[in-house]
């Protein structure tokens, strides 16, 4: 007490709220760096752990692997963990992956953390590079014209994702149709990441054979086998001939209830128990008939 009523009154207590706040901050506001990293399949890769500080006494390494949204704790307590025990060369400053594949592509974190809640994080996003497989175009055989037509060219092996680019008759595409004289009559939009050939709207002009091309800059690009697409009119003589037909039926049916009628097919009655019920009229009888019936009642 005696202390704080020596304090000058420029002097004010640190509130507890700011020295937590500066605990948080040595923490959240921890030094991160982040790199990429590309290497082709099957090789071995060095993967820096630049947050390693050499001036920090016993400091504590975490290794870290995420993939989308899937987190792995592979080294923690001076130890890795399966799969990566085998294939794994640890050092303070650096591991090593052997014989990567494309599953291996992802990002790796590094954090590291030393007395004084000192922290410090950096990042590898490790690439793969695998050559793109032979792609698949998918190609309609026939659209009418004057109609949205979609051409689709799909790959699933290569890494990094590839780029795609259509051809026409043996002949490139450019991204627009205003590229080229040869294509100025056509209209259309390609979209290179997900290998989509919109038409819209389709015209005579488009009729060809077409092939797609993937290329990730590892390895040789590679092209589709060609498929055929032919723009086609609507087709209004098949129409009119399907309606013909139609009418023809209609008339058929109509006739056949009309004659069923006239036959009396629909006009026949019959008792509960399935038999014809025959009505007819009783026959007269004479006065001298009715009163010899009378008198033999009485």
């Amino acid at each position: 007490m005696a202390g704080a009523a020596r304090r000058g009154p420029g002097v004010r207590p640190r509130p507890l709220l700011l020295l937590l706040g500066a605990a948080a901050a040595s923490l959240v506001g921890a030094q991160v760096t982040t790199q990429t990293k590309e290497v082709p399949e099957h090789q071995s890769v060095d993967i820096p752990c630049a947050a390693f500080r050499s001036s920090w006494a016993n400091p504590r390494i975490e290794w870290k692997f995420q993939k989308g949204s899937s987190l792995l704790l592979f080294y923690y307590g001076k130890e890795l963990t399966e799969p990566y025990r085998s294939r794994v060369q640890f050092s303070p400053t650096s591991i090593r992956l052997s014989a990567v594949t494309r599953a291996d592509s992802g990002r790796y974190i590094c954090e590291v953390v030393g007395e004084g809640s000192q922290i410090a994080k950096s990042e590898v996003t490790l690439i793969v590079q695998v050559p793109p497989s032979k792609p698949l175009a998918h190609v309609p055989s026939s659209a009418t014209i004057g109609s949205r037509t979609v051409l689709r060219c799909t790959e699933t092996e290569g890494s990094p994702p590839p780029t795609f680019r259509w051809y026409k008759d043996g002949i490139v595409m450019p991204p627009s149709p205003g590229g080229s004289p040869a294509f100025r009559n056509s209209s259309y939009s390609q979209d290179p990441a997900t290998g989509e050939l919109v038409f819209e709207p389709l015209t005579a002009f488009d009729s060809g054979e077409y092939s797609c091309e993937a290329n990730n800059n590892v390895g040789a690009p590679q092209r589709s086998d060609g498929a055929r697409l032919e723009a086609s009119e609507v087709n209004v003589g098949g129409i009119v001939a399907a309606v013909v037909v139609l009418l023809m039926v209609l008339a058929l049916v109509a006739f056949g209830i009309w004659f069923a009628y006239s036959r009396g097919y629909f006009s026949k009655r019959k008792d509960g128990s399935g038999k014809k019920v025959i009505y007819s009229q009783a026959s007269p009888r004479s006065q001298s008939e009715f009163k010899q019936t009378s008198s033999f009642l009485v």
